[in-house]
């Protein structure tokens, strides 16, 4: 996707998101540490961006990837909005009525009255062909 006359390319982001640089015949992926650090458009170099929670409205966060000529001249930048979503399966852990988001018997079950760990009913019939 890099125009023609690349030959390396820079990565900004906001806080919320973490960037890698994984290039080809490394073991691990380098962080990028913000501007101006650059890499070569190498093939094989791979570009991996993630969040580790969810936004706080949509859009909120933005990785930006910018394009050199060699000589270090800026030829074009492309970004991408994201939008980190947040997935939890809250249950009544602990049996007594209240569906919470952190119970500490959520990881877990027990049988029994004073048991914990939710009680999951499945419907295996065939309702339709």
């Amino acid at each position: 996707a890099a125009p023609p006359g690349a030959v390396s390319f820079g990565v900004k982001h906001t806080e919320g998101v973490s960037v890698e640089v994984a290039r080809q015949g490394q073991e691990e992926a380098e962080p990028s540490q913000g501007s101006g650090a650059r890499w070569p458009l190498d093939e094989g170099t791979v570009l991996r961006f993630s969040m580790s929670q969810a936004s706080a409205e949509l859009n909120d966060n933005k990785v930006t990837v910018s394009f050199y000529a060699e000589g270090g001249q800026p030829i074009n930048q492309t970004g991408v909005f994201l939008t980190g979503v947040g997935i939890s399966l809250d249950v009544d852990a602990d049996r007594d009525g209240v569906v919470e988001k952190n119970n500490p018997h959520k990881a877990s079950w027990s049988w029994g009255p004073e048991g914990h760990g939710a009680i999951l009913l499945v419907s295996c019939d065939k309702e339709s062909p």
